[in-house]
C-alpha cells in the first residue's frame, strides 16, 4: 500500500484537529504544527469537509473542528475521503476485475489485501491515535519484527 503525500497531510491534519484543546482551531496553526504547505493543507480540508469529516466555522474565533466524534472516525474514512476505494487496480475493485487463465485467482489476492487492508485502516479510529492507544491486534502485529523489515 502506498500512503500518497495528500492522505498523509490529511490524516496529521484531523489529527491536529482532534487534538486541540480548545476547536476550532485555525488552518494556519494546523499547517505550522505538521509542517503542511498551507495552500495544499486547505484544499485538503475542504475536502474532508464535503466528506463530513471536519467542519469549518467563520469569523475571527473560526477555524477547523470535527464534524463527528474522533471516535467514529477511522483512518480508512480519511484515506477514502481523500483517495477514494481503499485498493483498485488501474481504478477498478477488485471484485469487478476479470482475469483468464492461470492469471483468474489474482483476483482473490487482491480481494483478500483488500480485507487485510481494511482489517487495521478501519479498526484505528482518529481517537485511538490521539490517545496513543492501539488495539491488541494492531499492537500484536507491530510487535513482529518482520513488521519493522522492508522487502
Amino acid at each position: 500500500m502506498r500512503v500518497s503525500a495528500k492522505a498523509d497531510y490529511a490524516l496529521r491534519g484531523v489529527l491536529e484537529i482532534a487534538a486541540a484543546e480548545q476547536p476550532p482551531i485555525k488552518r494556519d496553526a494546523i499547517a505550522a504544527a505538521q509542517r503542511i504547505p498551507v495552500k495544499f493543507l486547505e484544499a485538503i480540508l475542504g475536502e474532508l469537509r464535503n466528506a463530513g469529516i471536519v467542519a469549518s466555522h467563520r469569523g475571527s474565533e473560526g477555524g477547523y473542528s470535527l464534524a463527528r466524534p474522533a471516535e467514529e472516525i477511522t483512518v480508512a474514512d480519511v484515506i477514502r475521503a481523500i483517495e477514494g476505494p481503499l485498493a483498485s487496480v488501474r481504478d477498478v475493485r477488485p471484485e469487478e476485475l476479470e482475469y483468464e487463465g492461470v492469471a483468474a485467482p489474482l483476483r482473490e489476492v487482491f480481494v483478500a489485501l483488500r480485507m487485510n487492508m481494511r482489517a487495521v485502516l478501519e479498526s484505528v479510529t482518529i481517537a485511538d491515535i490521539v490517545a496513543g492507544r492501539l488495539s491488541p491486534q494492531i499492537e500484536e502485529l507491530i510487535k513482529r519484527p518482520e513488521a519493522w523489515e522492508s522487502h
